[in-house]
């Protein structure tokens, strides 16, 4: 039951999703198949069985769950031409995001987020599609989806050392609270093997953070 609280308090089922949308179940179909809207984040399997008088009846049922910021994704889904539009979208946002974290401090030396930032956006749009960021961030979105990955590599590179000065202590606290903003929880049965527990929770423990 745990899981079933976790998943109707954080996400949207698929008709919830898109009676907020404004869009009907043949359009967001479209969408998905053109490969522009993620797959769900979870999808659950139940399977019912109810004992009466008359006999034992069984039933089973799908329910998808997708993040809740996809309402604005889809809406702005509808003001796009065409797939690459929508690409450049994603990757116009998760730039800025970037460039505003860069100009406040967060910065890494991997390749990743500098000279392979385009081949990187890129990958991170197939994962987008796939759901594996509707999962993992609060939102979804490119905003968190690059707040996620500049604070993680931030942090494993800054932890390469056990004894950090304390100008890095300061800059790991900043990128734990950054990855903090931007990670989902997990489903309660992911949690232990989650990035959360590895870069949020194992991190402030080890270097006494906040």
């Amino acid at each position: 039951m745990e899981l079933i609280e976790y998943l109707h308090n954080h996400f949207y089922r698929k008709e919830e999703l898109l009676s907020l949308s404004g869009i009907g179940l043949e359009e967001f179909t479209n969408y998905q198949n053109a490969l522009v809207m993620p797959k769900a984040s979870y999808t659950l399997a139940l399977g019912l069985q109810c004992h009466s008088f008359f006999g034992t009846h069984n039933e089973s049922h799908n329910r998808e769950f997708y993040a809740k910021g996809y309402v604005s994704w889809l809406k702005d889904l509808r003001l796009q031409n065409n797939p690459k539009q929508i690409f450049d979208l994603f990757k116009t946002r998760y730039n800025d995001t970037i460039y505003q974290l860069n100009s406040i401090g967060h910065t890494c030396s991997d390749i990743r987020m500098n000279k392979g930032l385009a081949i990187h956006i890129e990958n991170e749009w197939k994962h987008f599609i796939d759901g594996t960021y509707g999962l993992c961030t609060k939102s979804g979105l490119p905003e968190d989806i690059a707040r996620k990955e500049l604070a993680s590599i931030e942090i494993k590179e800054l932890t390469k050392e056990e004894n950090l000065e304390k100008i890095d202590i300061q800059k790991l606290q900043r990128a734990v609270d950054l990855l903090d903003s931007a990670s989902s929880l997990f489903a309660p049965h992911e949690r232990q093997k989650s990035s959360r527990q590895a870069l949020i929770n194992n991190i402030r423990q080890k270097f006494d953070l906040k």
